[in-house]
């Protein structure tokens, strides 16, 4: 009941500040799927999808919601939930479930202790399924209980064709996602800097308790070595799932990332997909921060989002204020960016001479007891947690 009792005070909060709060936050509220260009490359995977990390936008899409096999491609999910819920500098126990894990390894042995950041490291770069069992009991208290985290994770991200049984990726019945959804996984996933650290790392040494000489893992994603401006993301193969394979890569100041389960000729078929997203949707500017909107009224942030050819021209802008009596922090309303008359992102608008609080200045500003996390910060991230 006390836990119950916290929850919905929580939420009340969380309501009353999220329109001051929150809306600075989300910068792109929508995304419309792009059309199909002419010159759509031939690739040879049984689902694939290509998106824009920045807008979330998918550029490209075969088969995007079939629910496939994924194999290691679940962990994105693994190292993304383990980083926003436990702690880098945390001490992992390897433990019998973990030890001698069928399928690819880091060969840890029973009772070793390595960090939770080495231990993603080994994760995401050599893909072990004994680093994903060890920091899924850490994190999780359990496998069960991470493998909760993971479906409650991809609840909130709305990925609706996707459903985890383990952390690893071992086939197992009822454990599948999709290209779409693990594009959007990705996107967001590329967002937290840990997370987007580790999976552009060629290389990586960890100390070995065991002999004495260092850990050493390479990565094991090639596109990081023969495309231009890789930087990420997962490979995963078994003999249900076969070639399954996530790439990103920045050009330009544009990121881009790519998904493709069952595909034989996966590396040739990314570079293809990557090649065609920078050349037909480049990253468009269409709101500059700090721009005037009116007299006394500028933007908090800009906006940017992939266009085709012929696109821009439909781009609408609409500029809805809030009444004075409403204001906050300078905060007087937003403008909405359209297309083709759908929403895909917005704006806050703020009073110049008032000027805008940061995010982070605005978010610690609010203080609240330290059985409820202490500042907003904490209070949202518990919030999104509890039941």
């Amino acid at each position: 009941m006390r836990n119950l009792s916290r929850s919905r005070v929580l939420r009340s909060l969380y309501g009353k500040v999220a329109g001051i709060l929150i809306l600075p936050l989300l910068l792109q509220t929508g995304a419309v799927q792009a059309a199909p260009a002419e010159t759509e490359p031939q690739i040879h995977a049984q689902a694939a999808a290509l998106i824009d990390v920045t807008s979330g936008r998918i550029l490209y899409s075969n088969e995007g919601d079939k629910e496939l096999p994924i194999a290691s491609l679940t962990k994105i999910m693994t190292a993304i939930v383990a980083i926003e819920h436990g702690k880098l500098e945390d001490t992992v126990t390897v433990g019998r479930n973990a030890y001698a894990k069928e399928g690819s390894s880091l060969f840890l042995r029973l009772g070793e202790e390595m960090s939770l950041e080495n231990m993603l490291y080994g994760l995401m770069l050599r893909s072990g399924n004994d680093a994903a069992t060890a920091i899924a009991e850490h994190v999780g208290g359990s496998e069960e209980g991470f493998v909760y985290l993971m479906n409650e994770k991809a609840k909130l991200l709305g990925l609706t064709h996707s459903h985890f049984q383990n952390p690893h990726g071992l086939d197992a019945k009822g454990h599948y996602s999709s290209a779409n959804d693990l594009a959007k996984l990705t996107a967001y996933a590329l967002k937290n800097p840990q997370f987007k650290e580790i999976v552009r790392t060629p290389s990586k040494k960890a100390p070995n308790p065991n002999d004495p000489w260092d850990y050493k893992w390479l990565n094991k994603n090639k596109m990081l070595r023969f495309y231009e401006g890789a930087d990420g993301v997962k490979t995963g193969y078994t003999k249900i799932a076969r070639r399954c394979l996530v790439s990103s890569a920045t050009r330009a100041g544009q990121q881009l990332a790519v998904v493709t389960l069952n595909d034989g000729d996966d590396w040739n078929d990314h570079q293809k997909l990557l090649d065609y997203g920078f050349a037909h949707f480049p990253l468009t500017k269409i709101i500059e921060e700090g721009q005037t909107v009116k007299s006394g009224l500028i933007t908090g942030t800009g906006f940017s989002y992939p266009l085709a050819e012929g696109e821009k021209g439909r781009i609408e802008r609409r500029l809805k204020l809030s009444s004075l009596a409403t204001a906050s922090f300078g905060y007087r309303g937003k403008i909405s960016v359209m297309l083709d008359g759908k929403e895909i992102g917005a704006v806050p608008v703020y009073e110049q001479a008032t000027g805008r609080p940061s995010t982070d200045q605005a978010a610690d500003t609010l203080k609240f007891p330290e059985a409820w996390g202490g500042t907003f910060k904490k209070v949202v991230q518990t919030l999104l947690l509890a039941e």
